[in-house]
Protein backbone atom coordinates (compact mmCIF):
# COMPACT_ATOMS: atom_id res chain seq x y z
CA UNK A 1 0.00 0.00 0.00
CA UNK A 2 0.93 3.72 -1.13
CA UNK A 3 1.44 6.17 1.67
CA UNK A 4 -1.15 8.09 -0.23
CA UNK A 5 -3.70 4.92 -0.32
CA UNK A 6 -2.82 4.83 3.39
CA UNK A 7 -3.65 7.95 4.14
CA UNK A 8 -6.75 7.88 2.28
CA UNK A 9 -7.79 4.83 4.36
CA UNK A 10 -7.33 6.64 7.87
CA UNK A 11 -3.92 5.16 8.53
CA UNK A 12 -1.72 7.42 10.33
CA UNK A 13 2.04 6.47 9.97
CA UNK A 14 3.31 5.44 13.18
CA UNK A 15 5.64 8.23 14.30
CA UNK A 16 9.68 7.56 14.63
CA UNK A 17 10.80 6.99 19.03
CA UNK A 18 12.36 10.28 20.21
CA UNK A 19 16.01 9.56 20.66
CA UNK A 20 16.99 9.67 24.65
CA UNK A 21 18.89 12.33 25.13
CA UNK A 22 23.03 11.39 25.85
CA UNK A 23 23.91 11.40 29.24
CA UNK A 24 27.13 13.21 29.93
CA UNK A 25 29.53 11.37 32.83
CA UNK A 26 32.56 12.53 33.43
CA UNK A 27 35.51 10.02 35.27
CA UNK A 28 37.23 11.86 37.44
CA UNK A 29 40.59 10.20 38.27
CA UNK A 30 44.34 8.32 38.15
CA UNK A 31 45.87 6.19 36.71
CA UNK A 32 43.05 3.63 37.17
CA UNK A 33 40.35 6.27 35.45
CA UNK A 34 43.24 7.50 32.80
CA UNK A 35 44.23 3.91 31.50
CA UNK A 36 47.77 3.58 32.32
CA UNK A 37 49.63 2.03 29.57
CA UNK A 38 46.69 1.21 27.71
CA UNK A 39 45.13 2.51 24.52
CA UNK A 40 42.39 5.10 25.00
CA UNK A 41 39.70 2.84 24.27
CA UNK A 42 40.84 -0.30 26.74
CA UNK A 43 40.64 2.86 29.58
CA UNK A 44 38.02 2.63 32.08
CA UNK A 45 35.81 5.06 31.02
CA UNK A 46 35.87 4.02 27.05
CA UNK A 47 35.13 0.56 28.18
CA UNK A 48 32.46 1.32 30.84
CA UNK A 49 30.46 3.74 28.04
CA UNK A 50 30.93 0.79 25.24
CA UNK A 51 29.10 -1.72 27.89
CA UNK A 52 26.58 1.12 29.30
CA UNK A 53 25.38 1.06 25.64
CA UNK A 54 25.59 -2.23 24.99
CA UNK A 55 22.29 -2.39 27.36
CA UNK A 56 20.61 0.49 25.70
CA UNK A 57 21.93 3.48 27.36
CA UNK A 58 22.67 6.48 26.07
CA UNK A 59 25.98 8.29 27.46
CA UNK A 60 28.91 9.51 26.67
CA UNK A 61 31.65 9.36 29.26
CA UNK A 62 34.86 11.48 29.15
CA UNK A 63 37.94 10.69 30.42
CA UNK A 64 39.46 13.07 33.13
CA UNK A 65 41.91 10.93 34.49
CA UNK A 66 45.30 12.36 35.22
CA UNK A 67 48.21 9.35 36.36
CA UNK A 68 49.67 9.71 39.61
CA UNK A 69 47.30 12.31 40.53
CA UNK A 70 46.15 13.04 44.56
CA UNK A 71 43.00 13.77 45.80
CA UNK A 72 44.62 17.40 46.81
CA UNK A 73 45.95 17.01 43.10
CA UNK A 74 42.11 16.05 41.95
CA UNK A 75 40.87 18.92 43.95
CA UNK A 76 43.13 21.59 42.50
CA UNK A 77 41.95 20.51 39.39
CA UNK A 78 38.47 19.65 39.44
CA UNK A 79 36.58 23.18 38.26
CA UNK A 80 38.31 23.43 34.71
CA UNK A 81 38.33 19.63 34.40
CA UNK A 82 33.98 19.16 34.88
CA UNK A 83 32.44 21.27 32.38
CA UNK A 84 29.07 23.04 32.17
CA UNK A 85 26.29 20.77 31.00
CA UNK A 86 27.98 17.43 33.07
CA UNK A 87 25.31 14.97 34.12
CA UNK A 88 26.96 13.34 36.56
CA UNK A 89 30.58 12.17 37.51
CA UNK A 90 32.36 8.97 38.83
CA UNK A 91 35.08 10.06 41.04
CA UNK A 92 37.59 7.56 41.68
CA UNK A 93 40.97 9.13 43.83
CA UNK A 94 42.66 8.14 46.61
CA UNK A 95 45.24 5.07 45.98
CA UNK A 96 48.34 7.55 45.40
CA UNK A 97 47.10 9.03 48.34
CA UNK A 98 47.30 5.39 50.53
CA UNK A 99 50.41 4.29 48.57
CA UNK A 100 52.17 7.71 49.61
CA UNK A 101 50.91 6.96 53.56
CA UNK A 102 49.00 10.39 53.55
CA UNK A 103 47.47 11.07 56.23
CA UNK A 104 43.12 9.67 55.96
CA UNK A 105 42.32 12.81 57.04
CA UNK A 106 43.88 14.51 54.32
CA UNK A 107 42.54 12.54 51.94
CA UNK A 108 39.26 12.80 53.32
CA UNK A 109 38.94 16.50 53.58
CA UNK A 110 39.77 16.78 50.12
CA UNK A 111 37.35 14.54 48.98
CA UNK A 112 34.44 16.10 50.70
CA UNK A 113 35.51 19.20 49.08
CA UNK A 114 35.32 17.89 45.65
CA UNK A 115 31.80 16.22 46.64
CA UNK A 116 31.10 19.50 47.85
CA UNK A 117 32.05 21.66 44.92
CA UNK A 118 30.43 19.40 42.89
CA UNK A 119 27.07 19.08 44.43
CA UNK A 120 26.96 23.34 44.36
CA UNK A 121 26.71 23.02 40.99
CA UNK A 122 24.28 20.24 41.01
CA UNK A 123 26.00 17.88 39.56
CA UNK A 124 25.86 14.46 41.59
CA UNK A 125 29.05 11.89 42.68
CA UNK A 126 28.54 8.36 42.23
CA UNK A 127 32.15 7.82 44.69
CA UNK A 128 34.38 4.12 43.66
CA UNK A 129 36.08 3.56 47.02
CA UNK A 130 39.57 2.54 47.50
CA UNK A 131 41.30 0.46 50.20
CA UNK A 132 44.33 0.56 51.94
CA UNK A 133 47.17 -2.20 51.69
CA UNK A 134 47.19 -4.12 54.92
CA UNK A 135 51.14 -3.50 55.11
CA UNK A 136 50.29 0.26 56.55
CA UNK A 137 49.05 -0.95 59.48
CA UNK A 138 45.90 -1.77 61.35
CA UNK A 139 45.27 2.19 62.37
CA UNK A 140 45.34 3.61 59.25
CA UNK A 141 43.78 0.57 57.33
CA UNK A 142 40.69 1.57 59.53
CA UNK A 143 41.07 5.42 59.18
CA UNK A 144 41.45 4.83 55.28
CA UNK A 145 39.01 2.29 54.41
CA UNK A 146 35.97 4.37 56.67
CA UNK A 147 36.51 7.22 54.31
CA UNK A 148 34.33 6.46 51.64
CA UNK A 149 31.49 4.79 53.07
CA UNK A 150 31.58 7.62 55.67
CA UNK A 151 31.47 10.26 52.72
CA UNK A 152 28.48 8.44 50.73
CA UNK A 153 26.43 8.06 53.83
CA UNK A 154 26.86 12.03 55.01
CA UNK A 155 26.31 13.17 51.25
CA UNK A 156 24.40 10.36 50.13
CA UNK A 157 25.88 9.47 47.13
CA UNK A 158 25.93 6.40 45.11
CA UNK A 159 29.00 4.11 46.78
CA UNK A 160 30.89 1.61 44.48
CA UNK A 161 32.70 0.33 47.51
CA UNK A 162 36.25 -0.91 45.82
CA UNK A 163 37.13 -0.22 42.46
CA UNK A 164 39.57 -2.86 42.24
CA UNK A 165 37.60 -4.93 43.37
CA UNK A 166 37.80 -9.20 41.72
CA UNK A 167 41.51 -8.04 40.20
CA UNK A 168 43.73 -6.97 43.22
CA UNK A 169 46.58 -9.06 43.45
CA UNK A 170 45.56 -11.34 40.52
CA UNK A 171 48.16 -11.44 37.59
CA UNK A 172 46.03 -12.24 34.66
CA UNK A 173 44.26 -8.66 35.38
CA UNK A 174 47.23 -6.31 36.25
CA UNK A 175 50.16 -5.25 34.30
CA UNK A 176 53.71 -6.48 35.51
CA UNK A 177 53.72 -3.51 38.24
CA UNK A 178 51.15 -5.48 39.70
CA UNK A 179 49.43 -2.35 40.51
CA UNK A 180 47.59 -1.01 37.08
CA UNK A 181 44.66 -2.94 35.51
CA UNK A 182 45.40 -4.52 31.88
CA UNK A 183 42.56 -4.62 29.63
CA UNK A 184 41.13 -7.67 30.97
CA UNK A 185 41.61 -6.37 34.38
CA UNK A 186 39.41 -2.92 32.80
CA UNK A 187 36.83 -5.67 31.76
CA UNK A 188 36.54 -6.59 34.79
CA UNK A 189 36.56 -3.92 36.84
CA UNK A 190 33.65 -2.60 34.55
CA UNK A 191 31.29 -5.51 35.03
CA UNK A 192 31.68 -5.18 38.43
CA UNK A 193 30.96 -1.29 38.49
CA UNK A 194 28.16 -1.85 36.11
CA UNK A 195 25.23 -2.54 37.92
CA UNK A 196 25.88 0.58 40.61
CA UNK A 197 26.67 2.78 37.08
CA UNK A 198 22.99 1.80 36.12
CA UNK A 199 21.66 2.55 39.33
CA UNK A 200 23.46 5.98 39.74
CA UNK A 201 21.87 6.70 36.09
CA UNK A 202 18.61 6.02 37.39
CA UNK A 203 18.58 7.98 39.85
CA UNK A 204 19.72 10.99 37.30
CA UNK A 205 16.58 9.90 35.68
CA UNK A 206 14.36 11.10 38.97
CA UNK A 207 16.09 14.63 39.31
Amino acid sequence: MTLFAALSLGAVPAKAAPEARTVKLVAFGDSLTAGYRLPADAAFPAVLERALKARGRAVAIANAGVSGDTTTGGLDRLDWSIPDGTDGVILELGANDMLRGTDPAVTRKALEAMITRLTARGIPVLLAGMRASPNLGPDYVARFDAIYPDLAKSHDLVLYPFFLDGIIGDRRFNLEDGLHPNAKGVETIVSGILPTVESFLDRLKLR
